[in-house]
């Protein structure tokens, strides 16, 4: 019977201890299994995070991708239309001198021409810059209380005085708009004989225009300085202030006086325009213009 006894207690203590081991077992196994489930969310969600902040990334980098595009879509139709401008310009120029016809060439500078009307007077002026900048002869204001410019369009525009330079015969002026403005040729590049054109108000007969050549240049003027242009356009009393231009539609002069006798008509070269204007700004606008 004691034996008996022995025998079952033992198996008791071994049962109990296979308990006691397979319940370890398992609660190792669901802890480890837990940790793994943690450390595999944990991961899981690493991931998404890092999968969220790449597709902003992607989604940041798209969107920059489409602004640059548009923005070099939008230059290059700016492009587009800066040639087509000056290819209209230049062929313009050539039909200019392959066959005498002005006509397009006059239709884009007259655009940046302006008649000038004061209580006293009138004459012209042209735009320099596309905000409406004008340049005319200082005679043509000379006297005047106020003065105003009447475009191409017709349209009648109030003229505030900047500055001007009396011995040049020179005013620079502003009205408020946006413009198309005529760009200047280096006058030392001029040569005698070459075909040019005066725009101006003659008499009062707005934006009248006539051809002519370079007859000399670096004549004398009034003010003994050897600035001027003599050309054989007809230039009368109106014309003061307006443009000489070439056959590139560019200014080479400002239409300045006339003396007695016919096809005697001077301009101030464009080289002395630019310098006079520049002076004007940099004193009144402490910027150059030109």
């Amino acid at each position: 019977m004691g034996h008996e006894f022995s025998v079952k207690g033992n198996e008791n203590k071994a049962r109990n201890t296979l308990f006691t081991v397979s319940f370890s077992l398992i609660f190792i196994l669901i802890v480890s299994q837990t940790a793994l489930t943690i450390i595999l969310v944990s991961k899981i969600n690493l991931l998404q995070g890092k999968l969220i902040s790449i597709e902003k990334e992607f989604d940041n980098k798209l969107e920059v991708s489409n602004a640059e595009t548009q923005n070099k879509i939008n230059e290059l139709s700016s492009s587009l239309i800066d040639v087509q401008k000056n290819l209209e310009i230049k062929i313009g120029s050539i039909s200019a001198k392959t066959s005498a016809d002005f006509s397009e060439i006059i239709e884009q500078a007259t655009k940046s021409v302006v008649s000038i009307r004061t209580d006293i007077a009138q004459g012209t002026g042209f735009i320099i810059t596309n905000d409406g900048y004008v340049v005319t002869n200082a005679h043509v204001l000379s006297g005047a209380r106020y003065a105003e410019a009447i475009t191409q369009d017709q349209q009648t525009k109030e003229m505030s005085l900047i500055g001007y330079n009396l011995t040049l015969d020179i005013a620079l002026l502003k009205i408020d708009g946006s413009y198309d403005s005529l760009k200047f040729e280096n006058s030392d590049d001029i040569k005698v004989g070459e075909k040019v054109i005066a725009i101006g108000n003659p008499l009062g007969l707005s934006f009248s225009v006539s051809e002519g050549i370079i007859s000399a240049k670096d004549r004398l003027g009034d003010n003994e300085f050897p600035y001027y242009i003599q050309t054989d356009a007809a230039l009368n009393p109106g014309n003061s202030g307006g443009p000489l231009i070439n056959t590139n539609g560019n200014v080479i002069g400002i239409n300045n006086f006339k003396i007695r006798g016919e096809n005697l008509g001077f301009a101030l070269e464009s080289k002395y325009i630019i310098e006079t204007v520049n002076q004007i700004a940099l004193k009144k606008l402490k910027i150059t213009l030109i």
